[in-house]
């Protein structure tokens, strides 16, 4: 094409089989759209293929037969409504299993880590008192107790060093009632403690003896915050534990209009039947009527008949 502006029109004609074929176009576009998107994708895409139609069907259309458009139109409608309900089902199974299994699960897992961290505040909330942390220090590292920062921040390192050398990992000192261990990361190449009472917190070690000091105070200091996180967390699993027994109990909300369609379906179906059948009985009755071909006779009679005029004349 040289043109620099071209045109493109499109017609329809008016009652005729183009508003079907622009349909289908319509219901594949729905069908492209839904995975053609910045959006998330869906879960379930509607199916567009029961729009096709049957040779028998387009014969029917050319008569101009009324009841074939509505036929058409409920067998789409029929599909997406089954479609919606199997869905419906397979969220309610969804569900069910959530119940009875995923969410008391998980509300149980949450009580649990509520219950160690109110546990682990409670031992550590002397520690994090004003001043307090600063006044007395006490760490256990290898054995042997330090009540110097500095040192014990020194000791730390050198323990996590010497699990390194050996190529193992394991418990390397106490800290007010939290017990110590190490291992080395070797893909982030870096050390890691895990201090563990009632829960586990882990922190990543580094050159600096007072700055690893600084960062196991301030997980110990965050242990409050991760409380009111899991309460938070465990009221929101319990709500929708709720929903889901208030959703599970919600019957399909378009099952009487999937049923009056389905029934209204299966009478046109049946009409179209009964039409292509009385056009079939016509032909078959007029067949019926016409009289029967005259039987030929057989070559013996035909040979009877040839010689009864020769003996006639020879008689004469």
């Amino acid at each position: 094409n040289q043109n620099k502006k071209v045109k493109i029109f499109r017609y329809v004609t008016e009652n005729t089989f183009d508003a079907y074929m622009w349909q289908i176009l319509e219901n594949k576009q729905k069908f492209i759209s839904q995975i053609m998107t910045s959006k998330s994708p869906v879960r379930a895409c509607e199916d567009v293929d029961d729009a096709a139609l049957s040779y028998a069907e387009i014969k029917a259309l050319a008569t101009g037969n009324p009841y074939i458009k509505e036929k058409m139109d409920l067998d789409i409608q029929v599909s997406k409504l089954k479609l919606m309900k199997a869905n419906h089902t397979s969220q309610k199974y969804r569900l069910e299993t959530d119940i009875a299994k995923n969410y008391p699960l998980q509300i149980t897992a949450a009580k649990e880590r509520l219950e160690g961290l109110k546990a682990d505040f409670q031992a550590v909330k002397p520690l994090l008192e004003k001043g307090r942390e600063k006044d007395e220090f006490s760490m256990t590292v290898g054995g042997k107790e330090y009540t110097d920062r500095k040192e014990s921040g020194t000791a730390l390192i050198a323990a996590c060093a010497g699990l390194k050398a050996v190529k193992t990992s394991g418990q390397i000192g106490e800290f007010y009632g939290f017990q110590m261990s190490a291992e080395f990361d070797s893909f982030n190449q870096k050390y890691m403690v895990t201090l563990k009472r009632q829960c586990s917190y882990k922190i990543e070690v580094g050159k600096d003896a007072l700055g690893n000091l600084q960062r196991i105070s301030n997980v110990l200091s965050g242990i409050e915050k991760k409380a009111a996180e899991t309460q938070q967390k465990l009221e929101t699993l319990q709500q929708q534990l709720e929903t889901a027994k208030e959703e599970v109990a919600k019957p399909f909300e378009r099952e009487q209009e999937l049923a009056e369609k389905s029934a209204r379906l299966a009478e046109l179906n049946a009409e179209l039947d009964k039409a292509e059948r009385s056009k079939k009985k016509p032909a078959r009755e007029e067949s019926e009527q016409e009289a029967p071909p005259a039987e030929k006779p057989s070559i013996r009679q035909q040979l009877k008949d040839y010689a009864a005029p020769a003996r006639a004349d020879a008689g004469t």
